[in-house]
């Protein structure tokens, strides 16, 4: 293990009336899988990781919730933050994560005031404890997005001045993924004539050709290998998704598929009326509703590949279905990290504005 000392850790403290959706946001833009929850003295009161944060989405907790109650919750629960002396040596901190089994170590001083942070880091991406490659869908019309899909593929589109599809390959490198699949159609030429064999960028680049769309799944099998899990990312997406700790959950959950969802909230402009048999007996004035929908990024593990069919459109939606229809385990794994799906020209223009911006933390 190789650990850093974080001395600017002030963009990591967040306070208890502070919102989960607030934690999302810090989480997001530090991109270090933890923010530290502190009383106003600076003195810790607990540390809230992403993994926290995506099962209190799949537990339904509310995102715009304080702070202090996900903190009770961790302490009813026995979680009392693991923090380190300030003084102690790197080797020390070290042996001390090594044995608690964290990646992430809060320094405090003797009154419990956080004064830095050491945390885990890889030098070529993260290891994981199974091997994975990566298949990217870059074979769309774009419609939708016309006319500047004309004589472009979707994902070649620049965003902040590099082609989508730059951002997607660079991302799934920095998590440790080296063998990246792009399955293919319109215009494809144009794709490999930047990326080549993939070496310029750091990863071994493979080109799935699909003769005729065979949907979000069916391309799969035409990807030569059926003993290794895919990573599989729809090609019109940005996103800062941590495809580490997508891989560590499909794996801790021991599952067959694993389905990036998304939190999407609706709020009803309405007061909404609940009546039986025509007699009114609730009120709800503007509610909000919150789903989770799907991200259009997947862990299809070995056995699910073996459920699509050969030489037929499938989709992602009909290996989820004959999965669940089998009794096998699909699970949900929430992306709480930037995500934009550049369908329509308002996408588009926002993801440019993002980047500028720097809200997208990759």
């Amino acid at each position: 293990m190789k650990i850093s000392r974080i001395n600017d850790y002030q963009a990591l403290i967040t306070h208890s009336g502070d919102c989960l959706r607030d934690a999302m946001k810090r989480l997001d833009e530090t991109a270090l899988g933890i923010v530290l929850l502190c009383e106003k003295n600076g003195r810790l009161l607990d540390t809230i990781t992403d993994g926290d944060v995506r099962r209190a989405i799949l537990d339904n907790v509310d995102l715009d919730a304080p702070l202090w109650q996900l903190y009770g919750r961790k302490v009813k629960a026995g979680q009392e933050p693991i923090t380190a002396c300030s003084g102690l040596t790197l080797a020390e901190l070290t042996l001390q994560m090594t044995e608690a089994k964290i990646s992430h170590l809060p320094l405090v001083d003797a009154d419990q005031r956080v004064v830095g942070l050491v945390c885990e880091t890889f030098a070529e991406g993260r290891r994981h404890n199974i091997e994975v490659q990566a298949v990217v869908m870059a074979g769309g019309f774009g419609t939708r997005l016309r006319p500047l899909t004309d004589n472009t593929p979707k994902p070649m589109l620049p965003v902040g001045g590099k082609p989508l599809l730059e951002r997607t390959v660079g991302r799934l490198r920095d998590c440790g993924i080296r063998d990246v699949h792009f399955t293919t159609h319109y215009l494809p030429e144009q794709i490999q004539e930047h990326f080549g064999n993939g070496s310029d960028f750091g990863v071994d680049i493979h080109y799935v050709a699909e003769e005729q769309p065979l949907g979000t799944a069916g391309s799969l099998n035409l990807v030569n290998d059926d003993e290794t899990p895919l990573v599989v990312i729809n090609g019109d997406i940005l996103t800062a998704v941590d495809f580490s700790a997508l891989i560590d959950f499909h794996q801790s959950h021991d599952a067959a598929m694993t389905v990036g969802v998304r939190q999407y909230d609706f709020k009803v402009p309405y007061g909404v009326i609940e009546s039986v048999g025509g007699q009114v007996v609730a009120l709800k004035e503007k509610p909000k509703m919150e789903f989770l929908v799907n991200a259009g990024i997947y862990l299809v593990g070995v056995e699910a590949k073996k459920l699509i069919p050969a030489d037929k459109r499938f989709d992602m939606t009909d290996l989820i279905e004959q999965l669940i229809a089998d009794g096998k385990k699909v699970v949900s794994f929430p992306v709480i990290e930037y995500w934009l799906d550049i369908g329509q020209h308002e996408d588009f223009e926002k993801a440019q504005v993002d980047i500028q911006a720097k809200r997208w933390a990759a």
